[in-house]
């Protein structure tokens, strides 16, 4: 019985240890590609910025400003691009993500443009409509998919198709701490602000600021999608790295539980070998 009892502990113990070594496996792979996504999350924040104060030079400067994607309207029906990952075995990187998502929408009706197969998954399983399923492995898409997204998006925002765009992402804190994020892509909000000594900034734009100003949106919605895909991948990455951390040390706890087990059930077999041997020298 004993004997038995050793073999299962013993069979255990290399289950754990076998799966001790897949997840260190995997956490310096995440480890590994955490650096260069953390590195591409930073290279891309002064885009949106510098983008953005170029979109507001054009609103600010003309005092007949009109674009579609400025103006406020009902909103009849939202869009949301919804960034997740492509696996799992990320903590609660995903589900995090699908909960802020879920508290954010108002009860309007909903159409979403999913990226990564998680996203995927979870506009089928809440009957999400899907504007386009192209973008579904998120690994796979690169910074010309992004600027065709938005073009599309743009479009049909322009059409009336959805009243406003919103992105879902996670935001890259620290390699421990991630944050999932929902942020308004369209219409873009901003504030006339007053000009110094009363004057207005009198550049010319041809054909017109309005035209010049649609031109670009595409291209800074685009770059909204590009830098809030890279953030997520940097968290992805980080929260993998955590989860896979957590997994190895509590494998290494529970071989350390186990073969304290095993010893005592070796022990006990021993002394019950030595007391059945002293039993029958004596008999």
């Amino acid at each position: 019985m004993a004997a038995a009892n050793m073999k299962d502990i013993k069979l255990r113990i290399k289950s754990v240890e076998s799966t001790m070594q897949i997840t260190k496996a995997m956490e310096l792979v995440a480890s590994s590609k955490l650096r260069r996504a953390k590195m591409r999350a930073e290279s891309t924040r002064p885009y949106f910025n510098t983008l953005h104060a170029a979109l507001n030079d054009f609103a600010y400067g003309n005092t007949d400003f009109s674009s579609p994607f400025v103006q406020k309207r009902e909103v009849k029906k939202e869009c949301y691009i919804i960034i997740a990952g492509d696996r799992g075995l990320a903590g609660g990187y995903n589900s995090n993500l699908f909960k802020n998502v879920q508290s954010h929408m108002s009860g309007a009706p909903v159409c979403a443009m999913p990226i990564g197969k998680k996203a995927v998954e979870y506009c089928h399983r809440c009957g999400i409509e899907i504007v386009t399923d192209a973008y579904s492995v998120a690994e796979h898409v690169s910074l010309g998919d992004c600027f065709a997204a938005s073009k599309l998006l743009c479009d049909k925002y322009a059409r009336g198709d959805f009243d406003r765009l919103f992105v879902a992402y996670t935001n890259f804190v620290s390699m421990l701490s991630q944050e999932p994020a929902v942020l308004t892509a369209l219409p873009i909000r901003y504030e006339r602000k007053e000009a110094k000594n009363g004057a207005e900034n009198l550049v010319l734009y041809e054909p017109s600021a309005e035209a010049v100003y649609n031109a670009i949106v595409p291209e800074y919605v685009g770059g909204i999608i590009y830098g809030a895909l890279a953030e997520s991948v940097a968290s992805e990455q980080g929260a993998r790295r955590t989860a896979m951390d957590a997994a190895s040390k509590n494998a290494g706890d529970m071989i350390a539980d186990l073969s304290l087990k095993y010893n005592r059930a070796r022990q006990g077999a021993i002394t019950q070998e030595i007391t059945e041997i002293v039993a029958g020298a004596e008999a």
